[in-house]
């Protein structure tokens, strides 16, 4: 029973060490940037890689037509696009920090539902939902 406290003092040293990681991860995933449309490109939607929204393009064709239904049902779409992209982006660095973690099986699937990546399921989230 004892010889598991071993393992167990080995993960939390290298828990520890990941500290600082995740902070140059997180610095890093803030100058990342991704992309996200809607409408075949008429709206498109910048974020960095921890979710903040920094630039709104819509064509001006668009704004011309004073369709303002129309870009109220293509805004959402196109930020979520964007965030789920972001999503991935993250789970993608943050999977990197923990690679080096002798994690269990189903540790990096829990890590992907956490981090906000592919559960399997509906996806949706208050952070993401799906239109």
């Amino acid at each position: 029973m004892l010889k598991g406290l071993g393992n167990i003092a080995a993960l939390m040293k290298q828990a520890r060490t990941m500290g600082p990681r995740m902070q140059e991860q997180m610095e890093e995933l803030k100058s990342k940037t991704v992309h996200g449309s809607s409408g075949g490109g008429m709206i498109k939607v910048q974020a960095n890689g921890i979710g903040q929204i920094l630039s709104v393009a819509i064509d001006p064709a668009l704004s011309q037509q004073n369709d303002v239904e129309m870009i109220q049902d293509l805004l959402p779409a196109a930020i979520n696009d964007a965030l789920e992209k972001q999503q991935q982006l993250r789970l993608e660095v943050m999977q990197s920090v923990t690679e080096d973690l002798p994690l269990p099986g189903n540790m990096e699937d829990m890590l992907k539902q956490f981090m906000g990546g592919d559960d399997g399921g509906d996806s949706s989230d208050l952070t993401s939902p799906k239109i």
